[in-house]
C-alpha cells in the first residue's frame, strides 16, 4: 500500500514530514504530493510559532512550525497511490487509481484554516475523516489539549490525532463512529496575535504559580454514606465529605478502597511534590474514618498512580498506572496491605493509563486510556480482553474505539445497577481531571463498544475545589478526589495578589 498526503506547498509544516505511517506497527511508504494554496493564513502565522517556540516551548520546534522542503525529496503527485488523504481546502484531486480519499474535516469544514479558527474561537475542533468517494464519515473523534502550548501547540495536537484516526482507518478495523456536539466556541474570534498574547500570560501565570504553589495539588475526599450514593443520585448530594489530611508537600490522588480479610483500605497515589514521582501508598478505615498513619506499599524507580484493585482466583491484585514505563503491569498481594510483588507485564510497548478491568459476559475486559506518542492523554480509549486475568489479553476489534477527551479516560471502578454495566469517566473538555460523568455501558464485546454519558458532576458547593477526578465505593465508604491551590509557604502566599493565588490554568500528571 502507497498512502499520498496532499499539503499545501506553501504551508509545509513540521509534522508533515515523513516518510512512513505506522500502521499496526507496520512502517508504510507516506509520498508527499505539494500543491498550490488552497487559502491564505493569517497574516504573522509563522512569526507568532516562532515566538512560541521560543518562549512557550522552550526553544524546541512543534509539528506546526514550517518545513523547508528539499527539493529532490519533492513529489507531484504520481497518479500511483492506494490512498489519497487529502490535507487542503481544495478540490478532489481526480486520482482514478487511489481506492480511498480520505478528507479530514475540522468542524465540519476541509483545510488547516479550518482547524485554526477554531482554535481561535476558543476550542480545539471535532475532526471528522470522511470518504470522498461516498461523502460517509469513516471517523470522528474530539481531542484533548492538556499538552498544547498555546496556537502551534493546539495545531500540532489537532494534526497529531487527526493521524491517530488515519492510521486507525487504514489499519481495516471496524470503525466505531460516535455522535460528538461540535464546540460552539467563547464567541470572541480572537486574531492570532490576541491568541498568542493570552497564551503568553497564562503561561506566565503558571510559572509564578509553580513557583509559589504546589500545582496540581489534588487532594481525597471520603464519606460514610447509608443511603443513596452518586451513583443512584447522579451528583455529589448526601452526607458530607471529608477531607484526608496530607502534609501539604504530598499530593493524594486516584482513591481505590477495598476491603480485605475484614480490614479496609483505600490506597492512592502519593506525590511528593519535592521529587515528582508517584508512589503507592494505603490508610486503613474503620467505623468512624481513617485509623492509623499512611503506609507506602508499592513503589519502583518509574512514577506510579491509579492503583486499580481485583480480586481473582482468591488473591488480592493490583495494576496501578505505570505508562510512562510503557507497560500494563500486574502485582499481586502476599501481605495485606503492604507488601506487593510483580507477577506479570498484561501488555507492554504502549502508554495505557488509568487502566480498570470489569467482567462481563464471561470475558475479562481492560479499559485504558491510549496514547500513540503524540497528541493529548486523555481523548482516546482502548480496550482489550481476555478469558483470564493473566491474559492473554488480544486489542478490541476497532482500538482506539473512542477519541472524545469528555467521555474516554477511566476514573474508577465499574458498577452494575439494575444488571447494567456503568463506568465513571473524566470529562476533560475543561481541562484534564475537570469533572466527572457517568456513562451506562449500551453494549461491549470483542467487536463493539457503546456508551451514553447519562450525568455529568463538578466541582460546587458540596464538593468546593477547581477540579473532580475519581469516584469509588465499598460498602459504606465513598472516595472521591479534586484539586486546590497549596501554597509552598503560607507565609509568601499570603503576600501573593488573589489573581496569582488561583490561577485559572490546568495541569497534567499521569494519575
Amino acid at each position: 500500500m502507497i498512502i499520498e498526503f496532499r499539503c499545501e506547498r506553501d504551508y509545509a509544516r513540521r509534522w508533515m514530514d515523513r516518510q512512513t505511517l505506522s500502521i499496526d506497527g507496520r512502517d508504510v511508504p507516506v509520498q508527499i504530493a505539494w500543491t498550490a494554496t488552497a487559502e491564505p493564513r493569517p497574516t504573522g502565522l509563522d512569526a507568532l510559532f516562532e515566538l512560541e517556540r521560543l518562549v512557550l516551548h522552550k526553544g524546541k520546534h512543534s509539528g506546526a512550525n514550517r518545513l523547508n522542503i528539499v527539493a529532490e525529496r519533492t513529489q507531484a503527485p504520481t497518479g500511483t497511490a492506494d490512498v489519497i488523504v487529502d490535507f487542503t481546502g481544495g478540490a478532489r484531486n481526480p486520482n482514478g487509481s487511489a481506492r480511498l480519499y480520505l478528507r479530514p474535516l475540522f468542524n465540519g469544514v476541509a483545510g488547516e484554516n479550518a482547524a485554526l479558527a477554531a482554535i481561535l474561537a476558543g476550542d480545539l475542533p471535532v475532526i471528522d475523516i470522511v470518504n470522498e468517494v461516498d461523502g460517509s464519515v469513516v471517523d470522528r473523534g474530539h481531542p484533548s489539549g492538556e499538552i498544547a502550548a498555546g496556537l502551534s501547540g493546539a495545531l500540532e495536537t489537532v494534526m497529531a490525532r487527526t493521524l491517530t484516526m488515519v492510521s486507525a482507518i487504514l489499519s481495516g478495523r471496524p470503525r466505531i463512529v460516535p455522535q460528538l456536539a461540535r464546540p460552539a466556541g467563547d464567541g470572541s474570534r480572537r486574531g492570532p496575535a490576541g491568541y498568542v498574547a493570552r497564551g503568553l500570560a497564562v503561561s506566565i501565570a503558571k510559572e509564578i504559580y509553580r513557583l509559589c504553589c504546589y500545582a496540581p495539588h489534588w487532594h481525597i475526599g471520603w464519606r460514610f454514606n447509608d443511603g443513596a450514593g452518586v451513583w443512584q443520585t447522579g451528583d455529589l448530594s448526601g452526607p458530607g465529605w471529608n477531607i484526608l489530611p496530607d502534609p501539604g508537600n504530598h499530593f493524594y490522588a486516584d482513591p481505590i478502597p477495598v476491603t480485605w480479610h475484614g480490614r479496609t483500605f483505600v490506597f492512592f497515589e502519593d506525590l511528593d511534590h519535592r521529587v515528582g514521582k508517584g508512589i503507592i501508598s494505603a490508610i486503613e478505615f474503620g467505623d468512624n474514618g481513617p485509623t492509623g498513619e499512611v503506609v507506602p506499599v508499592l513503589e519502583e524507580p518509574w512514577h506510579l498512580s491509579y492503583p486499580f484493585l481485583i480480586e481473582d482466583g482468591g488473591d488480592l491484585w493490583m495494576i496501578p498506572e505505570s505508562s510512562i514505563h510503557g507497560d500494563v503491569a500486574l502485582y499481586k498481594c502476599v501481605r495485606f496491605p503492604d507488601k506487593w510483588e510483580r507477577h506479570a507485564t498484561l501488555l507492554s510497548g504502549l502508554e495505557l493509563a488509568d487502566v480498570t478491568i470489569t467482567r462481563h459476559n464471561g470475558l475479562h475486559y481492560l479499559f485504558g486510556a491510549w496514547r500513540d506518542g503524540t497528541g493529548g492523554y486523555s481523548d482516546s480509549l482502548a480496550i482489550y480482553y481476555a478469558e483470564h486475568l493473566l491474559g492473554p489479553w488480544l486489542p478490541h476489534a476497532s482500538n482506539p474505539v473512542l477519541i472524545d477527551r469528555a467521555s474516554t479516560r477511566p476514573a474508577g471502578n465499574f458498577v452494575t445497577i439494575n444488571d447494567q454495566l456503568w463506568r465513571p469517566v473524566q470529562n476533560c473538555a475543561d481541562g484534564y481531571g475537570a469533572a466527572l460523568a457517568l456513562a451506562e455501558v449500551i453494549e461491549l464485546s470483542p467487536t463493539a463498544f457503546k456508551q451514553i454519558v447519562r450525568h455529568s458532576l463538578k466541582p460546587g458547593p458540596v464538593w468546593p475545589g477547581r477540579k473532580l477526578h475519581t469516584l469509588n465505593r465499598c460498602g459504606r465508604l465513598e472516595v472521591i478526589d479534586g484539586s486546590r491551590v497549596q501554597p509552598k509557604t503560607r507565609a509568601f502566599a499570603s503576600k501573593l495578589p488573589s489573581a496569582v493565588q488561583s490561577p485559572r490554568t490546568s495541569s497534567y500528571t499521569a494519575g
